[in-house]
């Protein structure tokens, strides 16, 4: 949208100065296709002025935008500068951990951190106090990988520590097999019905929304699972103070992030590739997975329906995540998938007291070894770094620093917003 033009063509009035509108974002970042539906716009505005579009499943504005800018400032394409978010990297330790001290207090509290970790956060597995190989034991049923994150919500929920958790579901929609939707699991069953994994975004802050679950609490604490720029939306929303609107980001008190290099289009995997493409009966499908570099579909049977590299289907991910440098999940509390593990395992990256909690309280509940491939999560992550790089066009000097101008290459906004917001925590 070129300078306010629905303004201008209204009656004359002058534009109000420091304003970022919501066209705004839609121009340089929802029709620029640079969108990663993470659903940061639609929790982050305090007049609940941003939905769901029914027909793109993308953003978009259902009333009145007041021109707060809060939809730029804390989208992870728009002007958020997400590495701000990231604490510390914590030096490598010496030697393998123990791991029978798994969720044992922090020897120091999180204001002490900073004085025992150094580093530049891009660095290493960056903060980490911990580091593990673990499965649910048993298995939760349908689970990915080592169902590590199902049975660690359920204990939790459990235990009293939350009342519920964010995260992915099979769509209700029969015209949308194997299409995740976010939702709040309140209950074990609810938790083991959205156990496995879906590649597609669904808009998880959106979520936030608690309207539709009045049977938690007045003050509920929620967990998140979710992909890095999910977890880069929220810490920023819960580091930058203001008037919220119907999305309680407050009340969340566990971020899990799940390793990440690309998420895709429902659309474009699922019904072109999957279905189209390659005839796969949905309807059979019992695992889609990633591992390995590798797009894996299995049959309830167990036949393996495809077995491709992942970057086969390049053309189905959203291209906002080809500018992502955040694999890791650096700003979360723990970080967990299956790189670095054997299969039937999950690792765990244990960033912050809170997940070092957390992780204590579902330890009864896992087998846990020492994490045994983290060169494993490095060179995903320097891989991850180098494809963002090349999208941000800094692959003709390997050696420039991937953050110093990271906003440089986003279409300012319309307006001549100031640029990226640094949100420290």
């Amino acid at each position: 949208m070129k300078r306010y033009r629905l303004r201008e063509e209204m009656n004359g009035i002058p534009e109000p100065p420091g304003k970022v509108w919501f066209w705004e974002l839609a121009d340089g970042v929802i029709d620029a296709g640079r969108c990663v539906q993470c659903g940061t716009c639609i929790a982050a505005c305090p007049s609940n002025s941003i939905g769901v579009s029914l027909q793109t499943g993308l953003p978009e504005l259902v009333k009145m935008c007041t021109g707060c800018s809060l939809c730029w400032d804390f989208c992870p394409r728009g002007g958020l500068r997400y590495e701000a978010l990231w604490p510390p990297s914590t030096p490598e330790p010496a030697g393998p951990q123990d791991v029978t001290t798994a969720g044992a207090p922090a020897a120091v509290s999180d204001a002490d951190a900073g004085c025992r970790i150094a580093g530049d956060p891009g660095e290493g597995l960056g903060a980490v106090l911990d580091r593990y190989a673990v499965r649910a034991s048993p298995r939760p049923g349908g689970a990915q990988d080592g169902g590590a994150v199902t049975a660690l919500l359920a204990a939790l929920l459990a235990a009293g520590e939350i009342d519920g958790a964010v995260v992915s579901k099979p769509s209700d929609d029969g015209r949308e097999p194997w299409k995740g939707v976010a939702t709040v699991a309140t209950t074990p069953e609810e938790l083991v019905a959205a156990a496995g994994s879906f590649y597609n975004q669904t808009m998880a802050l959106a979520a936030l929304d608690l309207a539709a679950h009045p049977g938690l609490p007045p003050r509920p604490r929620l967990a998140v699972v979710g992909t890095p720029c999910e977890i880069q939306g929220l810490r920023a929303m819960q580091a930058r103070p203001w008037s919220t609107g119907a999305h309680r980001v407050d009340a969340v008190v566990l971020t899990v992030a799940l390793l990440c290099t690309k998420s895709f289009d429902y659309e474009a995997l699922v019904l072109r590739e999957l279905r189209d493409r390659r005839n796969v009966d949905l309807a059979r499908v019992g695992k889609v997975d990633v591992i390995r570099g590798r797009m894996i579909v299995e049959y309830r049977d167990g036949h393996v329906a495809v077995d491709e590299p992942v970057k086969a289907f390049h053309g189905a991910a959203l291209k906002g995540c080809d500018e992502c440098a955040d694999f890791l999940g650096r700003g979360a509390d723990l970080s967990m998938g299956s790189v670095g593990s054997p299969d039937g395992w999950t690792s765990v990256l244990v960033r912050t007291d809170a997940g070092r909690r957390a992780f204590g309280r579902a330890r009864a509940h896992f087998d846990v070894r020492d994490l045994p491939d983290p060169a494993a999560l490095l060179r995903l992550d320097g891989l991850d770094k180098t494809n963002a790089r090349r999208s941000l066009g800094r692959d003709l000097d390997p050696d420039a620093p991937l953050f110093i101008d990271y906003a440089d290459h986003v279409r300012q906004p319309s307006g001549g917003a100031s640029g990226p917001v640094t949100v420290a925590t």
